[in-house]
């Protein structure tokens, strides 16, 4: 697009790689081809040093320094790591092999999303300019993209609404407010942060300058009733300073609209709201999970993860009593009364406004209380108006934020409650519910969201749920400690194994070594007596004796040798 003002200046050594939301693609190519696409001239030189090895085969030597020349071009241009820096960036965005073998025109749009990601991501651009990369992406996706980015030699710029992820990723901020740009010299945190600050430090001055002024009116108010020559100079001059003040007042702009709004709760409900016990789920043959079990107490705000298609809305589901479980049992406290956010917005009717949705599920209001509620989530005048089916997806998020609002239910449940909402929104909603009295279970992918509110976090898996006490980071450092003492546990179940058995061979061959020299003892006497038997006078007038103990003495030196042997090689 061409700015309708302005100029822009780039260094001659900038190459920009540009990835919009909405991406095109080739018909006809695999994944795998159309990211291959950006290393067109590696393959190229790759070609022609097959060609060139062919004819040096066939006795052309005159290539051999060409050869030589263009093998170094390709070396140091990766020439022999980029197809596997193809693959790794494929899997890290999460493309199986049989994904990458696709033809990519038959992909969903998020999948084709995620391989335009990845040739911007190795496209060799030293400027990156990435509109929302992290749509689509799972949680093991974004993350590899976070390393990504922190390990690129490049400048990154970011439009995104993953907090988390320009947490992780930016170091300056850029905020385009009331059609002005401000920089601020660090991640959102700190900006979120500095801003406020300087919000606070404009009004102060805002307010200290009009006194300022008002002060000064007071004193030219004065001077002009008592109206001599000099007091009329007095007042001129002070009315110059307050034209200069006025002159550089700057007053405080206004914060763009945004919700407010508070959950309450018509009763507090048991301290024991929600017992699951062994819950489980499949669509036909297909199980997502067995054996789930979950606890919620009053006052906790606990919140579901999981890998996609694990199943955390078919659990949250079965919870409000929406799907029926496979196995297992789900139990409400005394007084609990539960609200559901349904994060595709199926219990809203399409044919109804906005305004009617809400006051059909609440007739007792008002049409004012219902105008009212729905002003506070940015519906005035005629947006209260519209059809739902009308609505963008953020519109028809906020419609159900309304109705659950007004539930007044004690325990929350919500699916992916931030899901179409701007970062003013989601701020607004989390402020919210860190002032809901009740008490929460959310599935999210918003991680600065999770990290804001949790106080434990679930994991459900095929096996059931694992729960970690804290916010995300928490859960990250704990899940991270629980996946090393699983892979160390084996291995130190195997060294004790592998020692007792040491230790039993050890003493097997101290019993064999001891059951030897008792047997060369014998072997040693039962000689010595057939020597001293042979010595005996009326034995050698025996013939027939003599051959007998003679015999003897051989098979017993040959088995006394034999143990010699086995002494030594039991370490005697």
């Amino acid at each position: 697009a061409a700015a309708d003002a302005g100029e822009i200046y780039k260094s001659k050594r900038c190459e920009t790689g540009y990835m919009a939301q909405r991406v095109r693609v080739t018909p006809g190519r695999t994944v795998f081809a159309e990211v291959m696409t950006v290393f067109a001239e590696l393959e190229e030189i790759e070609r022609t040093l097959d060609e060139i090895a062919a004819k040096i085969g066939a006795g052309d030597a005159s290539l051999v320094k060409k050869q030589h020349d263009l093998s170094e071009e390709f070396e140091r241009r990766g020439g022999y790591t980029y197809k596997s820096r193809v693959k790794s960036a494929l899997s890290g965005l999460g493309f199986t092999e049989g994904e990458a073998g696709q033809e990519i025109s038959t992909l969903s749009g998020g999948q084709r999303t995620r391989a335009t990601l990845c040739k911007i991501l190795l496209s060799g651009a030293n400027v990156l300019l990435l509109d929302e990369p992290t749509n689509h992406l799972d949680t093991a996706a974004v993350e590899w993209l976070e390393e990504f980015l922190r390990a690129y030699a490049g400048a990154v710029v970011i439009i995104s609404h993953d907090r988390y992820f320009l947490d992780r990723v930016t170091r300056r901020t850029f905020a385009l407010e009331h059609k002005t740009l401000t920089v601020y010299g660090g991640n959102y945190s700190y900006y979120v942060k500095k801003k406020e600050e300087d919000r606070c430090a404009q009004e102060r001055r805002y307010e200290n300058t009009r006194r300022e002024i008002k002060r000064i009116e007071g004193i030219i108010e004065q001077q002009r009733r008592w109206n001599r020559e000099r007091n009329i100079k007095t007042a001129e001059s002070k009315q110059k300073m307050i034209d200069r003040l006025e002159k550089d007042l700057d007053a405080p702009q206004n914060a763009p609209d945004s919700l407010r709004f508070r959950f309450g709760t018509k009763q507090s409900g048991g301290n024991d709201v929600l017992d699951a016990r062994g819950i489980s789920a499949a669509f036909g043959d297909k199980k997502l999970f067995d054996n789930a079990d979950m606890t919620v107490h009053r006052g906790e705000r606990v919140f579901l993860l999981g890998p996609n298609g694990c199943g955390k809305t078919t659990l949250l589901k079965i919870l409000t009593g929406r799907l029926r479980a496979a196995g297992g049992s789900v139990r409400l406290g005394a007084g609990i009364l539960a609200g559901y956010y349904d994060q595709a917005q199926e219990e809203l009717d399409a044919a109804k406004t906005v305004l009617d949705e809400v006051w059909d599920a609440y007739p007792k209001l008002t049409r004012t209380e219902v105008r009212n509620a729905l002003a506070a989530f940015l519906f005035k005048g005629d947006d209260a108006l519209k059809e739902i089916s009308a609505l963008s997806g953020g519109e028809r998020a906020r419609v159900s934020l309304v109705k659950l609002m007004l539930s007044e239910c004690n325990f929350l449940l919500l699916d992916e409650p931030t899901n179409h909402l701007d970062v003013t929104s989601r701020e607004a909603l989390e402020d919210a519910l860190l002032g809901y009295r009740g008490t929460l279970l959310a599935v999210s992918h918003d991680r600065y969201f999770i990290n804001k509110l949790a106080d434990r976090v679930t994991y459900l898996s095929a096996s059931g749920v694992q729960s970690y006490d804290g916010n995300y980071d928490n859960f990250l450092e704990k899940r991270a400690a629980r996946t090393v003492a699983e892979k160390t546990e084996p291995e130190k179940k195997n060294e004790y194994k592998e020692k007792k058995e040491r230790e039993a061979a050890q003493r097997k061959t101290a019993a064999a070594l001891l059951r030897t020299e008792g047997e060369i003892a014998a072997a040693e006497a039962e000689i010595a007596a057939l020597e001293a038997a042979l010595g005996n006078p009326e034995t050698a007038a025996d013939y027939q004796k003599v051959l007998e103990i003679s015999g003897g003495i051989d098979q017993a030196k040959a088995r006394l040798d034999a143990l010699y042997e086995k002494w030594g090689a039991l370490g005697g």
